[in-house]
């Protein structure tokens, strides 16, 4: 069965760390660049993150900058979202996604797997 499952959300305080993961199970993910969105309550979903196949190429959106680093390890079949500093407006449900491809300026689709999504909720 081909899938991505998420893990590593949770409730943390303004300024700590979380490292989400995103595990596919069917398929190799090195074949895919692999992008993050995010959705928080009554907005749109946001493009965070994306990494190319060949890992030389990731994309940040402007709000994550320098807090949030993508990358993979394709030993375990994993991507992970690094996301330290974390603020408040960083909460959202954040998914992942095979994407067809991730430029410096954002993925493009079709995305055709995504995962379930995982809550990260930062507050005090």
């Amino acid at each position: 069965q081909v899938q991505l499952v998420e893990s590593g959300g949770g409730l943390v305080q303004p300024g700590g760390s979380l490292r989400l993961s995103c595990a596919a199970s069917g398929f190799s993910s090195y074949y895919y660049p692999i992008t993050w969105f995010r959705q928080a309550p009554g907005k749109e979903r946001q493009g965070v993150s994306c990494i190319d196949t060949d890992d030389d190429i990731t994309y940040y959106a402007d709000s994550v900058k320098g807090r949030f680093t993508i990358s993979r390890d394709n030993a375990k079949n994993t991507v992970y979202l690094q996301m330290n500093i974390l603020r408040p407006e960083d909460t959202a449900v954040y998914y992942c996604a095979t994407a067809e491809g991730c430029s410096a300026y954002g993925s493009y689709g079709p995305y055709d797997y995504w995962g379930q999504g995982s809550q990260v909720t930062v507050s005090s």
